[in-house]
């Protein structure tokens, strides 16, 4: 339970074996001006079994931590608070968050906090480069935060940090999750020049709920990113990827839209999870999806001719994402 809560002392128990727990929210800001935060009595409910992870701490995940504050990097594994982390660190697989830790949108599903963010690291690139090679990775995934502030967006960091990593760890495979820089495509421009092997962009939701999903974001600009970017690819090779959550209120026909628009759009991978919310200043879990309505969903998308379909509660865009790339060029 999150710490930004009072519990109400005449109904605020727990009861034993309810599974649930009722509490007043405290005094806190929305994420953005769309969410309506509960004011009165809110009752919680146990997550469901399928959304428990068992948690794992050993020596590679602990090596990874302590890398990664050492070079004063960021992940958005942390960032994020992706139920996965655990699991990835200790398979020595991670997501490096570039353009600092703070964002200028303000989605209403993300933990990373937003604001007016700091100075731009030149030397952020070359730091997270060098991590890679230390870790010997055999695939990375580079995203960030909005920088909306920036007329390139922080696609020159994006570009370098591809190029250093080509340089000093030529094997490894590296997925770019990009925001969509405001549809400047001289910037989109700039990161597909550098080469990366998938160029990837999460839609996040159906349209209808952009309005509080994802408010500073179209949904139409975000599908002509992926096909202009796959586009500016001449030798055919890059693969396009995009995923969404589940549980934010949409209903099952408007999620095999977004999937058909997307294949439209030539997507090659797609990834689909549950919705997990962060905080009570984030929009509220609507729906917990069960693993059996995750494999359904799953069994259309790959009627549609997704090269790769990644479905299931715990599933994040950056999950199993080598297995992912491997799944995609067999089926190329």
């Amino acid at each position: 339970m999150d710490t930004d809560v009072r519990l109400d002392p005449p109904t605020g128990e727990s009861h034993a074996g309810s599974g649930t727990l009722t509490i007043i929210p405290a005094e806190r800001k929305a994420r953005n001006s769309n969410i309506k935060l509960e004011t009165e009595r809110v009752t919680l409910t146990r997550k469901p079994s399928w959304l428990n992870v068992k948690w794992q701490q050993g020596p590679n995940y602990h090596e990874l931590k302590g890398l990664m504050r050492g070079a004063g990097l960021h992940t958005v594994c942390e960032e994020a608070r992706c139920p996965n982390i655990s699991e990835c660190w200790e398979h020595r697989t991670a997501t490096f968050l570039l353009l600092g830790d703070t964002c200028t949108r303000s989605c209403g599903f993300c933990a990373i906090k937003t604001g007016r963010p700091s100075h731009l690291d030149r030397d952020e690139p070359e730091r997270v480069a060098r991590s890679v090679q230390h870790l010997a990775l055999q695939h990375v995934v580079l995203t960030s935060v909005n920088r909306d502030e920036l007329k390139l967006g922080g696609a020159d960091i994006y570009a370098e940090t591809i190029r250093l990593i080509r340089a000093l760890v030529p094997g490894c495979g590296i997925e770019v999750l990009t925001p969509d820089f405001k549809g400047y495509w001289p910037a989109l421009e700039l990161v597909m020049d550098a080469r990366p092997d998938i160029l990837n962009h999460n839609v996040e939701s159906v349209p209808r709920l952009y309005y509080c999903v994802r408010p500073q974001a179209k949904y139409t600009r975000s599908l002509e990113f992926l096909q202009r970017g796959k586009a500016m690819d001449p030798t055919g090779q890059t693969k396009s990827k995009s995923g969404m959550m589940l549980g934010l209120g949409e209903e099952v026909d408007e999620v095999l839209q977004v999937l058909a628009d997307l294949r439209a759009h030539d997507v090659d991978i797609v990834t689909i999870g549950q919705y997990l919310r962060p905080s009570f200043a984030h929009l509220p879990v609507q729906k917990y999806y069960t693993p059996e309505e995750f494999a359904a969903i799953k069994v259309q998308a790959q009627a549609m001719g997704f090269k790769h379909v990644e479905c299931g509660p715990l599933v994040r865009s950056s999950y199993h994402a080598h297995a992912q790339v491997q799944q995609a060029e067999a089926t190329a």
